[in-house]
C-alpha cells in the first residue's frame, strides 16, 4: 500500500457505534475487537508495513462459530409461536454442533436502515444437538433489531458470532435448581433442564417457574410438559393477565398461579424445594432486579443465585 496519510486513513478501523454493542458483557466485545485492530493498524503505520494489516475478516462463511468474526448461518425454518414470538431453526453442516457449553449466548448482527445493530440470544437446543440450532426471539413493535428479524424467511443467511458467557455446571453440583424465567428468559433454562434429564446419573431436582402474560403465551408447552414427566422435574406457571384457572387445560390448572410473581410465591417455591436450591434467573432487567430483591427477602444469599 502507499505511504500517504490518506492511504493509511482509508484502512484505519472504524470505532463501533453504540448500536453495535449488544450490552451483554461479551468477551471479546465489539469494542475489544476494535481496540485490537486499532493497535494492529498503529503498529503497521509506524513500521510502514501494510502486510501487518492482514487480520481476520469481519465475517466468514465456513459455518464455524467464532467470538471474533461473524459467520453466516442459513435459516431452515420459521415457526411463529405467539403473536410476537418466533422460533428460528438454523442449519449446521453435516453432523456438526454449534459447540456451546451450558448457558452460553451468541450475538446476532442486523442491518436496519443502514445502521448496524447487535443483540445477544441463547439457543434453546441442547448443547450437543447436531446438524442445527434453534433460537427463540420476541419481536418488539418499535425494536430496531425486531424490524430486521421480522423480515427473515426460510433460506436467508444470518450472521452470528460467539459463544459468550455461560453457566458452569457439572452433574449433581447442586441439590436443586430453581429456575425463574420470564418470557423468552426461558431460553437459557431449556438446554440446562434437558442436560439434567438426559443424564441418568444426574439426580439434581429442577423446579422451573415460567412467568407469562397468559396461557397462550407459554412457549414450548409440549417440551415443558414432556420434561415435567421426569421424576426430578416440576414446572409451575405464573400468568399475569389470565382471568381464571378454569380456562386452562386440567393438566395445567394445578401448577399455575394467576397474578404476578412476588415474594410470597417465591418463598413458597423455595420452601417446597426438596433440597437447598440454587436459583437461575433470566428475564428483563426489571424482572431480574425484582427476583434478586425477593430472594434476599426470603433469606437466600447472593452466592446461591445466578443471573443470565
Amino acid at each position: 500500500m502507499g505511504d500517504s496519510e490518506d492511504d493509511w486513513l482509508a484502512v484505519k478501523p472504524k470505532e463501533p457505534l453504540p448500536s453495535q454493542c449488544c450490552g451483554s458483557g461479551c468477551k471479546p466485545c465489539i469494542y475489544d475487537i476494535y481496540q485490537k485492530e486499532l493497535e494492529q493498524w498503529e503498529e503497521a503505520k509506524t513500521k510502514k508495513d501494510g502486510s501487518l494489516l492482514t487480520r481476520k475478516q469481519q465475517q466468514s462463511s465456513n459455518s464455524e462459530l467464532t467470538p471474533e468474526t461473524f459467520t453466516a448461518f442459513i435459516i431452515s425454518s420459521v415457526d411463529q409461536l405467539t403473536e410476537d414470538t418466533y422460533q428460528y431453526k438454523f442449519e449446521l453442516p453435516g453432523s456438526s454442533s454449534l459447540g456451546l457449553s451450558l448457558g452460553q449466548h451468541i450475538v446476532l448482527r442486523g442491518l436496519v436502515n443502514g445502521l448496524e445493530v447487535q443483540r445477544a440470544y441463547t439457543p434453546i437446543t441442547p448443547v450437543n444437538t447436531e446438524g442445527y440450532f434453534e433460537v427463540l426471539i420476541k419481536c418488539y413493535e418499535d425494536g430496531l433489531m425486531s424490524q430486521y428479524i421480522k423480515s427473515w424467511k426460510e433460506g436467508d443467511s444470518v450472521f452470528w458470532r460467539g459463544p459468550f458467557g455461560g453457566f458452569p455446571y457439572t452433574a449433581n453440583q447442586y441439590g436443586e435448581l430453581l429456575m425463574l424465567a420470564s418470557g423468552t428468559g426461558l431460553a437459557p433454562m431449556l438446554p440446562i433442564l434437558q442436560h439434567v434429564t438426559e443424564n441418568e446419573d444426574d439426580e439434581t431436582f429442577v423446579t422451573l417457574v415460567g412467568c407469562f402474560k397468559n396461557f397462550e403465551n407459554i412457549y414450548m408447552k409440549s417440551l415443558l410438559q414432556e420434561q415435567s414427566r421426569f421424576w426430578n422435574v416440576r414446572a409451575f406457571y405464573v400468568l399475569s393477565q389470565e382471568c381464571s384457572l378454569e380456562n386452562l387445560p386440567w393438566s395445567f390448572q394445578e401448577n399455575t398461579h394467576i397474578g404476578r410473581i412476588n415474594e410470597n410465591l417465591i418463598k413458597g417455591m423455595v420452601n417446597t424445594c426438596r433440597r437447598q436450591p440454587f436459583v437461575l434467573i433470566c428475564g428483563s432487567v426489571t424482572f431480574s432486579e425484582d427476583m434478586k430483591r425477593c430472594l434476599k427477602a426470603v433469606g437466600l444469599k447472593e452466592d446461591l443465585y445466578f443471573i443470565f
